[in-house]
Order: C-alpha cells, then sequence, then structure tokens
C-alpha cells in the first residue's frame, strides 16, 4: 500500500491526538498481579525522562515533535501499517492514559500505531545505561503484537536492539525479551540472545503490569512487575546511548478466524532512571 494513499485515507496529522471517541472506554488503573518486593530500588536513580500521557505530541515524521509515529530509520515492520496519527485513530489518550488501536480496515488491511522517542533528524530522547520502563496492559487475541523496545543511536555499522518485551498473542501467557545485534559489515558478529518468561493465565491482559531493563556497562537485567527474571552481558555495541520504541503491530502469520477485528494496547507511563553516581 502506497504513502500516497495512507495519506488520502487519513487526511491532516495531528500534533496532540486527544479523546475524542463515543463509547471509546478506558479500562481502570489497576494491577494485573499482586504487587510483590521489588528486585530494584528505583531511591538509587533519577528521573531522566517521563511521559504520563496527559497529552500525546506526536507527528508522522516531523523533527520538532517529542514522538514520531515510525521508526527513524524508515524501517517500519510487522502486519499492520504504522499510520501517522489523525483524530482518534491510532493514539487516543484520556486521563493521563494512551490507547493504540489495531484495527482492521476492508480496504486497507491492518493498521495500527508505532511510538518512537528519536526521529529521523537524529534528535530527541535517547540515554547511555539506565533504567527503563513501561506500565502496560496488552490486548488478548491470536496476531496482536505489542512491544517495549530500545535502539542504540549508533546505526553506521550495526543496530544494537534489546526488546524489553514483546508479546504474541497466540501464546497469551508467555513474552519474549531478546537482544539483537544486526550487522551491517562482515566484521561485527550478529547477536541474539533470547528469555521466554511465563505468567499466569490472562496476567497480561487483565490488568497493567511493568516491564523494565537496567542496562548498566556490563549488565542488563530485565524485570517484569520490578522482579528480575533475566541478566545477559553488556557487550560494546551496547555501551551507547539509546532510544525508546513501543508499537501495536500485527503478525499476519499468527492471525486466525477468532481474531478480533480491532484491539487495544493501553499505556499509563513510560519512563527512564539514570543512577545516581
Amino acid at each position: 500500500m502506497s504513502g500516497l494513499r495512507i495519506r488520502k485515507f487519513f487526511a491532516a496529522s495531528l500534533l496532540i491526538a486527544t479523546f475524542g471517541c463515543a463509547g471509546a472506554g478506558f479500562p481502570p488503573l489497576r494491577d494485573a498481579l499482586p504487587a510483590g518486593p521489588a528486585d530494584i530500588d528505583l531511591s538509587e536513580y533519577k528521573l531522566s525522562f517521563e511521559e504520563n500521557f496527559n497529552t500525546l505530541d506526536v507527528s508522522g515524521r516531523r523533527c520538532d515533535s517529542e514522538w514520531i509515529a515510525h521508526t527513524p530509520w524508515n524501517g517500519d515492520f510487522g502486519s499492520a501499517v504504522f499510520i501517522d496519527p489523525s483524530r482518534g485513530f491510532p493514539f487516543i489518550t484520556r486521563g493521563g492514559m494512551l490507547r493504540i488501536e489495531a484495527r482492521k480496515d476492508p480496504s486497507y488491511g491492518w493498521l495500527s500505531g508505532l511510538l518512537s522517542s528519536y526521529n529521523t533528524c537524529n534528535e530527541g530522547f535517547a540515554q547511555k545505561y539506565g533504567y527503563f520502563e513501561i506500565r502496560t496492559k496488552l490486548p488478548p487475541g491470536d496476531g496482536f503484537w505489542p512491544a517495549f523496545w530500545l535502539i542504540g543511536v549508533d546505526r553506521s555499522k550495526f543496530a544494537a536492539e534489546i526488546d524489553v518485551f514483546e508479546h504474541h498473542g497466540l501464546r497469551p501467557n508467555q513474552f519474549e525479551t531478546t537482544i539483537h545485534v544486526h550487522p551491517w559489515t562482515e566484521d561485527i558478529e550478529r547477536v541474539n540472545r533470547s528469555y521466554t518468561h511465563k505468567v499466569p493465565e490472562n496476567a497480561l491482559f487483565e490488568g497493567f503490569n511493568t516491564f523494565g531493563v537496567s542496562v548498566e556497562e556490563e549488565v542488563m537485567i530485565f524485570y517484569f512487575n520490578r522482579q528480575e527474571f533475566w541478566r545477559t552481558e553488556t557487550t560494546e555495541e551496547f555501551r551507547q546511548p539509546m532510544y525508546i520504541l513501543l508499537n501495536l503491530a500485527m503478525d499476519a502469520g499468527e492471525v486466525t478466524e477468532a481474531t478480533p477485528e480491532n484491539a487495544f494496547m493501553y499505556v499509563d507511563y513510560v519512563r527512564a532512571y539514570q543512577k545516581v553516581r
């Protein structure tokens, strides 16, 4: 599908997408799982980035907004088209919460949304080391593919990617955490290290959970509801500023007859912290 057809269908991009649809209910901000003892002490950190979604400053690919609605390297992915924001779709904010919608359109196929904190002008929020966290409620349904991830700003010879979580609706009681090094040259080694974390039935859908990663010079530690579940070595490729992406993607190979024609990913906040040294 051409970008021109998408632009014609979804008129003009808006700087701020706000709540404007009747019947578009938002869930209560309750936890999905009982709170347990935290394995990370945030008193050792200072807040460096906070998005509470009272409003949403997003554009298609402009460099004067806090977020853009595409990857900054023109590398959108999956089976849903990540579109520029239009009134009421795919982003809506209400009461300090973001809703990202994936929708099946009879003419255009699956349409959905992505946010990147870094833009095509190589500007925006990025941070070397620290703790990155999202609080979110995920949609059930085969084919839905929400994620929260980080990318290194240096893409000259490789891309360093940290998938804090990605969830495939076809596997409802788990999510995957992966680190990748995608090399562009033969002297860089390809890296794929992954961990699958099991959760109680419906825990990802019934309320809000936090997913976080602490990226430090020697180790990356991953947290679910601030409880550690995996750690892995920080290699040289990840010792650089990383920026934030979140999205509700689609995997057409996992869509079934039971897949609903739309779904919502809700986000309470996105935050980053740096350790107090």
